[in-house]
């Protein structure tokens, strides 16, 4: 009786055991679920968020960027005794006068290529010929090194028929007279009216007018925004000593330490790769503007500018770089010899800037692996066409300096680093 009231219990026991365990397993289901909808949901409405008001974020990572730029002389000017709101003035206007002498030069440069179009053109038509027959050429030489010629085959002689003294009549071909059924029209009978046929054309649109106006309200959203990026980096440079300990007053006091240390942390990475890169491209577009300058490149300034800064493209910086000067000694006709010195004066800079400049400037510090790199430029494009695929490599890094800098976040900088 004692044995059976104990095999009792213990099935009982073990009956429970499971329940509470599947009971167990449940709640950690569910909870598991709910924690990963949350994130899924909330990353869902960021996304649709940054897409739908693109136009504002794109404004202020600029105007940040900018800032960053700026931000060292600026502080030069204030550790002069200048007050900052004055310091952030005048360097915001030797900025727009940097801009305003560039963008003159770049515009001289493009309208005086625009009238050499057709130079440029039959240049490259020339090249292009030249190549391809030396292609064929090369062909056509390779085939009869390779492939023996056949003999040549008697060709056959066909004999002429040979001529009949009579002449066949030509006959006429059969008449065949066909009855088709249908409605016999007689005489003074009355014939319906013929039934009018009535055509529906869909309204035309004029492709042309609509694609003007699509782009007129991208230029004026464009401009709109653009009115609004100095105004931004002046009061992002003149109160930036409120910003800051505005900034601080949202954390509690034994945690403000930490927040300072991140923020200085992260602007200072951040400021290193915006302003790092910068000067880095200012440099490449120095050098390679004067070195095509000797060479005799055509345009050697807007050549210069665009090799110097797609150069610090990360990956394909130099084969990218490389297009511009090539492209511009195609079309002045330079000598092939001229062609290969623009390539290697590409590849020489481009090697020095990474190799020597990048690392002691920028710092390995910011460095992004190829994959997170690649997929960063496909979503910030997607969400933001152009203007992402000009973005994406800032706000990754930016982002990468957010995560080494604040705790939790470290294994997440790591992955995003090299």
């Amino acid at each position: 009786m004692f044995l059976k009231d104990w095999r009792a219990s213990l099935v009982t026991g073990q009956g429970g055991l499971i329940g509470s365990m599947r009971e167990r397993s449940q709640v950690s289901l569910h909870e598991n679920v709910h924690g990963y909808a949350l994130p899924t949901i909330a990353a869902g409405v960021l996304i649709a968020i940054l897409y739908w008001a693109r136009v504002v974020f794109i404004t202020t990572v600029i105007a940040v960027i900018v800032a960053l730029i700026l931000e060292p002389f600026v502080g030069f000017l204030n550790r002069l005794r200048i007050p900052r709101p004055l310091a952030a003035l005048l360097v915001g206007l030797i900025a727009a006068l940097g801009l305003y002498f560039m963008g003159h030069a770049a515009f001289e440069q493009v309208s005086g290529l625009t009238g050499d179009v057709p130079a440029f053109k039959e240049n490259l038509t020339a090249f292009i010929t030249s190549v391809t027959d030396r292609i064929e050429s090369l062909e056509n030489a390779s085939s009869r090194l390779l492939i023996p010629a056949r003999k040549a085959e008697p060709v056959p002689v066909q004999q002429a028929p040979a001529r009949t003294k009579k002449k066949n009549k030509a006959q006429d071909p059969p008449q065949i007279a066909l009855n088709v059924p249908g409605p016999v029209a007689v005489p003074g009978a009355l014939v319906p009216p013929a039934i009018p046929e009535v055509r529906i054309h869909a309204e035309e649109r004029n492709l042309v007018a609509d694609y003007i106006y699509d782009r007129l309200g991208t230029v004026y959203e464009f401009l709109l925004m653009a009115s609004f990026v100095p105004f931004l980096v002046y009061f992002m440079l003149s109160w930036r000593d409120h910003i800051y300990r505005s900034f601080l007053r949202f954390f509690e006091p034994p945690d403000r330490v930490a927040a300072a240390r991140s923020l200085e942390g992260v602007a200072e990475m951040a400021r290193a790769f915006v302003v790092g890169n910068f000067l880095i491209g200012l440099f490449l577009a120095a050098m390679s503007w004067t070195a095509f300058a000797i060479l005799h490149i055509p345009y050697p300034f807007l050549a210069g500018v665009l090799s110097g800064f797609l150069s610090l493209v990360p990956y394909i910086g130099m084969p990218v770089a490389a297009v511009p000067p090539v492209l511009a000694a195609l079309a002045g006709g330079n000598h092939g010899s001229v062609i290969l010195f623009a390539f290697l004066v590409v590849l020489v800079l481009h090697l020095t800037a990474m190799n020597v400049l990048y690392p002691k400037i920028v710092g390995a510090r910011v460095h992004l692996n190829p994959l997170v790199v690649t997929f960063s430029l496909m979503f910030w494009g997607f969400l933001w066409s152009a203007a992402g695929l000009l973005l994406a490599i800032p706000i990754t890094a930016g982002i990468k300096a957010v995560c080494d800098n604040v705790a939790g976040l470290r294994p997440y900088g790591r992955f995003l680093g090299d």
